[in-house]
Parts: C-alpha cells; sequence; structure tokens
C-alpha cells in the first residue's frame, strides 16, 4: 500500500477496507494543490495492493471537506485545457482518478461537502451522508467556469436541473435535499454514520471484484466494444462464477479470488 507523503491524507487500513481521510483542521479540511496532487499516486498504490477490495473517503472530525484552498486558484491563468489553473487542473486529475478507481469507492460525509469537496464525492460510487450534512457546489462565488467533467459527472448524478441550482446559485442544501435529489445515497443519524460505512464496505468487499469492477466501468459511460469483450475474457479466466455459484448451493459465503491487474 502507498502511505501519503504529504501533511493532509491519512490512510488506514482494516481488513479489506481502506479508509482515506481529508484532514486539514486549520482550513475545514480544505484541500491544498499538494494534497490535490497526492491523492491520484495515493490511489494508484491502494488500487495495486490485493488486500483492499474497498475504499472508504472521509473527512477529519466534523467536516468532510470545504473545498479546495482558495489561494491556490491564484497561481496561475487558465491552462489550454480550459481549466484555471494548476489547483483546478489538478483537483480534475485527483476525481479522475478517484472515479477511475478500479474498486468501489464511498463517501462518508459529515458536516460541509463543499465546492472541491463536493467534487470528490460525486466521484465515488456511493456517498453515506450523516444528518445535518451540508453541500455546494460553489464556483459561482468566484467567477471560476466548473470543469467540463465534473460538470457532466454532476448532471449523472441529481439531473440538469439541480445542477443549474447548485452551479447558478452557488447555496448550499441539506441532507434530505441532497437524498432526494440523488446526491447522496443513504442518510444516517450521525452516530450511526460509522457503522454503517463500516457494515456496507465489508458487505462490498465480501462479493465479486469482477463483478464490481465490470459493473463499475459499465455504468461510467458508453461502453467500446473491445470493453465488453475484455470483460468476457475476465469472466471466463475466472473462478468467481463457479465458486459463487457453488457457495450458493453449498449454503455458504463464497470466497471470491479475482483482483485487478489479471
Amino acid at each position: 500500500m502507498s502511505e501519503p507523503s504529504v501533511p493532509g491524507l491519512v490512510v488506514h487500513t482494516v481488513g479489506a477496507t481502506a479508509t482515506v481521510t481529508i484532514s486539514n483542521p486549520a482550513k475545514r479540511n480544505a484541500m491544498t494543490l499538494a494534497m490535490w496532487q497526492e491523492l491520484p499516486r495515493l490511489l494508484d498504490g491502494l488500487a495495486a495492493d490485493p488486500a483492499v477490495r474497498v475504499l472508504v473517503l472521509a473527512g477529519a472530525g466534523g467536516t468532510f471537506c470545504a473545498g479546495a484552498d482558495i489561494s491556490g486558484l491564484l497561481r496561475t491563468p487558465a491552462d489550454a485545457s480550459g481549466t484555471s489553473g494548476t489547483t483546478q487542473s489538478a483537483a480534475v486529475a485527483a476525481e479522475e482518478a478517484l472515479a477511475a478507481f478500479p474498486k468501489p469507492t464511498l463517501a462518508s460525509i459529515r458536516g460541509f461537502c463543499v465546492g472541491g469537496g463536493c467534487q470528490l464525492a460525486a466521484a465515488c460510487d456511493l456517498r453515506f451522508a450523516a444528518e445535518g450534512a451540508r453541500f455546494g457546489v460553489t464556483p459561482a462565488r468566484l467567477g471560476i467556469v466548473y470543469p467540463a467533467s465534473s460538470t457532466h459527472r454532476l448532471v449523472s448524478l441529481v439531473g440538469p436541473a439541480t445542477a443549474k441550482h447548485l452551479l447558478f446559485s452557488a447555496e448550499l442544501i441539506g441532507h434530505e435535499r441532497a437524498l432526494r435529489t440523488g446526491l447522496v445515497d443513504e442518510v444516517l443519524a450521525e452516530d450511526e454514520l460509522d457503522k454503517r460505512v463500516e457494515e456496507y464496505a465489508g458487505v462490498l468487499a465480501s462479493r465479486s471484484l469482477l463483478t464490481q469492477a465490470a459493473a463499475k466501468e459499465f455504468t461510467a459511460s458508453r461502453i467500446a466494444p473491445e470493453r465488453v469483450g475484455h470483460w468476457a475474457r475476465q469472466a471466463e479466466r475466472s473462478d468467481d462464477t463457479a465458486e459463487g455459484v457453488t457457495a450458493f448451493l453449498e449454503r455458504r459465503e463464497p470466497r471470491f479470488t479475482w483482483t485487478v491487474g489479471r
């Protein structure tokens, strides 16, 4: 497993679940440029670790992430890709790395999940939030053009109307509206969130990673025919199907063995 080389990202692994905690308490867990740049490397290490089957992204204390460190947005003008400088480019790269992580990812959200924090949460496969959590996509407060890839991901979660509401107004919404619009998948009482995330991560870790990895890719975008063939070959070579059927007939928990990189 790859350990973070910069302050602000903490990795803790229990069983098959790796938790990456955003920890920058002086700025309500805002992501610095160094943290954005470190996250893809960290994810690469966790993706390559066969012992890790589920990733949880959380924030230290009572805040998930208040966004990007605003001072970093003033470093450079817009680059050739249309993003507005070094920090935003790094944020997009980190978001894409998280979205492409080949194992299930869960965001465990307390308190504020705003700006770059909401960007990271949206890049996870599923989002579980504590009651009282607040969500916002706030580039309109700063005159920043939100990246196209981030906008498309937000639309895929909440639909065009809610995405426009969030982007146009930069207003924060509560957990009720976030749940109703699909921005989060479950809302738990504050004291139940950690237990639910732990239990659900355990369920995912017990399931076939082959099934999960293929489903993750198929639900992400329009799939090229060659990728369909790739997953068909993976299924043919894997023992997961035989193990799953046998375990079902024997009324026991399956022991799946397929791993990323085969």
